[in-house]
């Protein structure tokens, strides 16, 4: 079984992109970050023609997440239940895990906060604390569970291109990573760094400054398994290629593989 997550900045502008990386890596569950596309510009159809089933949560301009899935998902949630929210950031659902059980799959675009200093922040911070007393709740009620998207957090100075001239910046700042370290004293798992990975391994690159083609990026989209989960990881990789596209998002995707 494979889950991956993908920030497409745009679906309306990435849409083939997507449904090629599809038909080269088939995958039970794609979480896909900032559709930037309202609930009825979303385009079910192409993902049903290509076998994939939907379930999606739109916003005009930004934000926006969906759940793209070879199963149809239950148990369908739409942000935090309990956090007065306007912004479309969260969706969750429950598929077959391959082994007669069930797994849960939470996809969230955390708020980027903008800057330490900002009202941005805060709200980040607030959204972080609730998003955490969520799931735990869910974890309760769903022992294998995923906690996926584009989390705008680095865990540490391995997700940095440059430690000492980002330190204390957006992302990466002593605050944001004590809510990541909340989520992860629940028991959630990085399952990227259960495997040994290359050096300077990101997910996203500034469009600016070839930032890209000088590897200057980020690891802020991230894959976080439950315990029971953890013993059926066997793979989580980061697939570079998308970012080579013409017109490819910033971000690329991470994908996990689960073993039956």
């Amino acid at each position: 079984m494979k889950i991956a997550t993908w920030n497409v900045n745009s679906l309306s502008v990435r849409l083939p992109q997507v449904l090629d990386w599809l038909v080269a890596n088939p995958t039970e569950v794609l979480a896909l970050q900032e559709l930037k596309l309202t609930d009825d510009k979303f385009p079910i159809a192409a993902f049903q023609e290509a076998g994939y089933q939907a379930h999606w949560f739109g916003q005009k301009t930004y934000n926006g997440v969906a759940l793209i899935s070879l199963a149809t998902g239950a148990e369908v949630v739409k942000n935090i239940p309990g956090f007065e929210d306007d912004m479309s950031r969260v969706i969750a659902a429950t598929y077959p895990d391959g082994q007669g059980g069930e797994v849960r799959v939470i996809g969230a675009y955390f708020p980027n906060g903008q800057a330490p200093d900002s009202d941005k922040f805060v709200y980040k911070m607030r959204w972080l604390d609730a998003l955490r007393d969520w799931v735990q709740g869910e974890m309760t009620r769903h022992p294998q569970l995923v906690l996926t998207g584009d989390f705008n957090i680095t865990f540490d100075e391995l997700d940095m291109w440059d430690p000492v001239g980002l330190a204390g910046t957006i992302h990466c700042t002593v605050a944001e990573r004590e809510k990541l370290q909340a989520l992860t004293d629940l028991g959630l798992v990085d399952s990227f760094r259960l495997f040994e990975q290359p050096e300077k391994s990101y997910s996203w690159w500034d469009y600016r400054e070839f930032a890209f083609r000088r590897n200057r990026g980020l690891r802020i989209d991230h894959i976080l398994i439950s315990p029971a989960l953890k013993e059926r990881a066997s793979a989580c990789v980061i697939d570079r290629t998308p970012r080579n596209n013409e017109r490819p998002s910033d971000h690329t995707p991470v994908v996990l593989t689960l073993s039956a």
